[in-house]
């Protein structure tokens, strides 16, 4: 298809001889609309309104809450788009190292030891505004937001592109394209649209063990700037108790990010007096302790919807050209796991290489591609549906205690006389000088000081 023919109907303008609509202006949607900007014009379709300015923080409940981005997962964004790690590092974003250590507890048993890291630390807010700043500024890429998707257009055997409609004068038209990609999330409504069109059920896995996620932003007290993320979990006291964790992770403009989860009758609530009572109830962690007397800068937000979903839309038999879903509408992990981004963003670069290998107009590029994405996200969903491994032993687990007592102690410069680590959870970074030692070698983030293999920005 040529994309001039959508030009009449949208008003958008066209240079690349192939079209591809993008649903959802996320994380992932901006991601995959980097991945084909070299490929095609990319029209990203968002149903909410954009950010007009940095000081509004996004209304996503998932985005609310606490967010990792691996090492692994940054080079990979760093690849799709250079120059983003920079952007993020130099408005407050930090590398930090982690130690390896107990992963946690499942209702069967212990999950695996996690292996030393690197990790981004910073708000999701901030990863999402340098996306959506970056992204839309390469040629070709358009915006539509404050648009909602109705329905996919064509057949069970192709997809021919999307009928969409404005939020807020009720207009409706059609966008056709080569290609559409689903990236709207854990609430994708991929199943219903594609069987409407005659494909069979998607088969999904569900892993929901009811946990509720509570957040809150507190100001860092002054000399704890340097402060470790720092993660706690109380041990199950049943097969269907998900047990508590409590998270602290040091974002930018000196602020403290917590979240707090449990499920059942051990959930956290939006009540704030009950949020630092929620976090010293959790066994040896001192977060609760640090945050006692620190100034909040938000309210607290919860989200309840928080299960885990996989659906495998590679195992149907048949699958049609001109479609891919990508990212949390194909896996959405359970918040405790932390690998949504990271899959998305693996997802997003298996989508450019095929693409650069068969080119838009492959009949089999779109099956292929969402094989490609099964398999990326196969192996994050392992833990999250609580397979079990053998413990750890004892000496492994006194050893991160240890560390991690010595990291807290460290940064805050006060003698915590209790353990700082619960036995099943750890994930803590070295402060100070320790943590300049060993976050160099995390240089292997890809940190961009130049504008080569970078596309020009589109003129607008």
């Amino acid at each position: 298809m040529n994309a001039s023919s959508s030009t009449s109907t949208t008003g958008l303008q066209f240079t690349h001889p192939y079209l591809a609509v993008v649903l959802g202006g996320g994380f992932t949607g901006m991601l995959a609309a980097a991945a084909l900007s070299e490929h095609a014009d990319v029209v990203i379709v968002e149903r909410d309104r954009l950010p007009r300015t940095r000081a509004l923080p996004t209304d996503l409940p998932q985005a609310r809450h606490a967010h990792l981005l691996s090492a692994d997962g940054a080079r990979t964004v760093e690849e799709l788009l250079p120059g983003v790690v920079e952007q993020w590092l130099a408005e407050g974003a930090r590398p930090m190292p982690l130690p390896s250590g107990p992963a946690g507890t499942a209702p069967q048993g212990w999950l695996p030891r996690r292996p030393a890291q690197c990790v981004i630390a910073c708000s999701r807010d901030l990863l999402d505004r340098v996306l959506r700043e970056q992204v839309p500024a390469l040629d070709g890429i358009s915006v539509l937001d404050g648009t909602e998707a109705e329905e996919l257009t064509g057949t069970a055997e192709h997809i021919t592109g999307v009928r969409v409609r404005d939020t807020v004068t009720g207009k409706a038209r059609r966008l056709d394209a080569d290609l559409v990609v689903d990236a709207t999330g854990r609430d994708s409504t991929t199943p219903g649209r594609l069987a409407a069109l005659g494909l069979p059920v998607v088969r999904e896995e569900l892993a929901d063990r009811g946990i509720v996620r509570a957040t809150r932003i507190f100001r860092a007290p002054p000399g704890t700037e340097n402060c470790p993320v720092i993660t706690a979990r109380s041990a199950p006291e049943s097969p269907q108790d998900p047990g508590s964790t409590a998270t602290l992770v040091p974002i930018e403009g000196g602020r403290w990010l917590v979240t707090l989860t449990g499920g059942g009758a051990g959930r956290p609530s939006e009540h704030a007096d009950r949020f630092v009572p929620f976090a010293r109830r959790i066994p040896h962690s001192v977060i609760g302790d640090l945050i006692a007397d620190a100034e909040p800068l938000s309210e607290v937000r919860v989200s309840r919807d928080t299960a885990g979903r996989l659906r495998h839309y590679e195992q149907l038999r048949c699958w049609p050209t001109g479609f891919v879903a990508l990212g949390g509408a194909v896996a959405a992990f359970t918040p405790d796991y932390g690998q949504g981004l990271s899959v998305a963003a693996h997802g997003a670069l298996a989508l450019r290489e095929a693409v650069r290998r068969r080119g838009l107009d492959e009949p089999a590029l779109a099956r292929g591609v969402q094989q490609s994405i099964a398999r990326i996200a196969q192996a994050p969903w392992a833990p999250a549906t609580g397979r079990a491994l053998p413990a750890p032993g004892g000496r492994a687990q006194s050893a991160a205690t240890r560390f991690v007592r010595g990291a807290v102690n460290g940064v805050l410069g006060t003698a915590i006389g209790r353990p700082s680590v619960c036995r099943a959870y750890v994930d803590v970074i070295t402060p100070g000088a320790a943590t300049t030692r060993i976050a160099r070698p995390a240089a292997s983030v890809p940190v961009s000081t130049t504008a080569a293999g970078r596309r020009k920005p589109a003129e607008r």
